[in-house]
């Protein structure tokens, strides 16, 4: 999610979309607490946008989920390297 969030603002199903679509399926009763956690924990941010009668819950990344991002990406450079050796 941080990854997206880097690249544009996402929304809830937009993720649950983007998921699917690599073979991950997530419930919105899993997803929205994940995203909200997130929010409160300071690795996103978000505004609210309306269309007509829907409002959308857009998230951005922070600094401190930046910061997540790079440590993730290195954490995973570590396995796959590690796991690929042996």
């Amino acid at each position: 999610m941080l990854h997206h969030a880097a690249e544009q603002e996402i929304y809830g199903q937009w993720m649950i979309d983007e998921l699917a679509h690599h073979g991950y399926r997530l419930s919105p009763g899993t997803l929205y607490p994940m995203l909200h956690k997130m929010e409160r924990d300071g690795y996103l941010v978000s505004r609210q946008e309306r269309e007509g009668r829907t409002v959308r819950k857009l998230y951005t990344i922070t600094s401190k989920g930046k910061e997540g991002l790079a440590l993730a990406k290195e954490r995973i450079r570590e396995f796959t390297g590690e796991a690929m050796h042996k």
